[in-house]
């Protein structure tokens, strides 16, 4: 008796191995980049980009999970001067271990190092584009083009949930929020795109787009993705284009939120009952050059007709007051005096 109980006791340990490694089997090498990755590895490499004239990198790391599971894209430095979006990626990728992940994690580090190398505010300094303006980019353009062309059709297609991050720049004080692509012929992806903002634990969440249906050029690497079905989740988390450690974890935070809601990872994500959703915003424009005054900041609510600040020429001379057109909350505002006709002054989220 003690025989067969011991030999049934071998036969089912060995079963059990075998249905391990069978469900380990089931994970396949993931093909990106003319590369394939083996499961429950990291993957560290820098995707060229070239013009004529011209070159240079995307580094991205590519975290192949040991389980099967969903792709998910995270995009940092987009714009180089964000730094806090850059640290919290550097960071993110020191805590992931591939070998306890389920599905796959695409890192982009930064997407614009040549504007993150060479402190460039917004812009590339190779062709001074946005790159943020510019998608889904053009394969024989200028770098920035060729840029978001790479992202576009190297990054994003192999991604089922995709993610952009960005901060406050130089001279923007921003109001820590999540926003999500929502259009109403897309309903499953935009809803799929409304749960992972949810997660992400922010107080305010942007609905961008709110609308029937998108007819537009995607312009943002977030709405590309959404354009090729992909559900698709803004952070905006910093400030001033300065680092603090405070957002730098918030960000971190957010993104392990995603992580453990997309059941990537055993990661206990919190409730987010009391979100408010912003589905409309205001951009108040300067209609002068010159200097900006407000003591206001972004958080602070605001009523339609209030005086938000005032603009004076060169010579200090008074302008013209800045009066609020509608009642909502500044979601980000310009905090330094330099200003020119056109550029934004605040963005109202209204809220009812």
């Amino acid at each position: 008796m003690n025989i067969i109980k011991s030999n049934l006791s071998k036969v089912l340990t060995v079963l059990f191995i075998c249905i391990c490694n069978a469900g380990f089997a089931q994970q396949k090498n993931f093909e990106f980049a003319e590369r394939s990755l083996e499961p429950g590895t990291k993957t560290e490499f820098l995707l060229p980009v070239n013009t004529n004239s011209d070159s240079t990198v995307i580094p991205v790391t590519v975290f192949h999970g040991q389980k099967e599971g969903p792709v998910l894209g995270i995009v940092a430095g987009v714009h180089g001067t964000e730094f806090v979006p850059i640290l919290a990626a550097q960071q993110l990728a020191k805590d992931i271990d591939p070998k306890n992940l389920s599905g796959t994690i695409i890192l982009v580090h930064i997407a614009n190092v040549e504007g993150f190398l060479n402190r460039s505010f917004r812009v590339n300094p190779i062709d001074q584009k946005n790159l943020n303006r510019v998608f889904p980019g053009e394969q024989n353009g200028s770098m920035t083009e060729r840029l978001a062309w790479t992202i576009s059709n190297t990054i994003i297609p192999v991604c089922d949930f995709y993610i952009d991050v960005h901060a406050g720049d130089y001279n923007n004080d921003l109001r820590s929020y999540a926003g999500y692509y929502n259009y109403f012929d897309k309903p499953e992806i935009s809803n799929k795109a409304k749960d992972i903002a949810v997660a992400m634990g922010f107080p305010f969440i942007v609905q961008f787009g709110n609308q029937e249906s998108l007819k537009d050029k995607a312009i943002y690497t977030s709405r590309e993705a959404f354009i090729q079905d992909i559900p698709a989740v803004d952070i905006e988390c910093g400030r001033m284009g300065i680092v603090e450690e405070k957002f730098v974890q918030r960000i971190q935070e957010a993104l392990w939120n995603v992580i453990g809601h997309l059941n990537m990872a055993d990661v206990k994500v919190p409730e987010n009952k009391t979100a408010v959703f912003i589905g409309q915003r205001t951009t108040i424009n300067s209609e002068e050059t010159g200097f900006f005054y407000s003591d206001f900041t972004s958080g602070d609510y605001v009523k339609k007709g209030m005086k938000l600040g005032y603009i004076t020429d060169l010579f200090g001379n008074h302008l013209k007051d800045v009066h609020c057109p509608v009642d909502g909350m500044i979601l980000y505002k310009t905090f330094n005096p330099p200003i020119k006709k056109g550029d934004g002054l605040f963005s109202i989220g209204h809220i009812d």
